[in-house]
């Protein structure tokens, strides 16, 4: 008996239609899932980077204010090298998902862009460097030198190859203008753009617009100010003028504001992490 005509292939069509929207509902889950993870690790990190800041400026240091640090503090809790292997997994996923990002796009209008992909695909660079070092920890083979002994050493490389001191300059220079982009975008609540807060309350609302201003404007300042050492380092043609996350931070205790600064910045990168959390569930991905 002859087939109605296109009888034939329609269902063949819909079952293929079906598995492809299944597979891409699949892929999406799993983005989404490796996003909101990642995100909630780098809250776990920020807020301890915040509280051993905290105890920098009130004099009761004993470990640096860096992931270093941070996975030395959390390694020694109950349950501690469990946390440390949470954490390398969690910045694991959060490498996978912006390297999605940049191989497929972000979320949002302007997702696709060039630019954002090249964010993208930087970010996920930095997260695979750092999860490889977090779980490195994890598994008892140390983690790496300190964030401040790593920004010497890199920089003393690149200063010594030809334009080194250009290039050292330029990155210096780059990463305090993207920590002004940073302060700037949180100030204007830029990062609402990306919340899908509409089933919080607006006073619930009203606290993540304050962890993001607040917490933003402080990880901007820090970016700033480590780019600034940088280029000082380039114009000096001295890395030991470099500085990474530790050292920075303890440069805001030497300025006329004495530890006071410090606590200022060291509170809002602890807010900075507890609105990681907060992204980490409403955020759009």
């Amino acid at each position: 008996m002859a087939a109605a005509p296109g009888g034939g292939t329609g269902a063949p069509r819909a079952n293929l239609a079906g598995s492809t929207h299944a597979a891409a509902g699949s892929t999406h889950a799993a983005t989404a899932a490796a996003a909101r993870c990642g995100l909630a690790t780098r809250g776990v990190l920020y807020v301890v980077v915040g509280v051993l800041a905290l105890r920098i400026a009130f004099g009761r240091a004993d470990k640096a204010a860096d992931r270093t640090g941070a996975l030395a503090e959390l390694a020694g809790h109950p349950f501690g090298r469990v946390l440390v292997w949470a954490v390398g997994i969690g910045l694991a996923a959060m490498a996978l998902w912006r390297l999605s990002e940049a191989v497929f796009g972000a979320a949002g209008p302007d997702g696709r862009k060039l630019g954002k992909r090249f964010a993208s695909g930087a970010r996920a660079a930095f997260y695979t460097v750092t999860a490889f070092s977090a779980l490195s920890f994890a598994a008892g083979r140390g983690g790496g030198s300190s964030g401040d002994a790593q920004s010497r050493d890199v920089t003393a490389r690149v200063l010594a190859v030809p334009a080194g001191q250009w290039l050292v300059g330029a990155a210096g220079i780059a990463v305090a203008v993207g920590g002004v982009v940073v302060a700037v975008g949180a100030a204007r609540l830029t990062f609402r753009e990306e919340m899908d807060t509409a089933r919080l309350s607006r006073g619930a609302r009203l606290v993540v617009d304050a962890l993001g201003v607040v917490g933003g404007v402080a990880r901007g300042a820090v970016f700033t100010a480590a780019g600034t050492f940088l280029v000082y380092a380039a114009v000096s043609y001295d890395p030991g003028k470099a500085k990474g996350l530790d050292d920075t931070l303890r440069s805001f205790a030497r300025t006329p504001a004495g530890p006071w600064l410090l606590v200022a910045v060291a509170s809002g990168l602890l807010l900075f992490g507890l609105f990681s959390w907060a992204t980490a569930v409403w955020r759009r991905v």
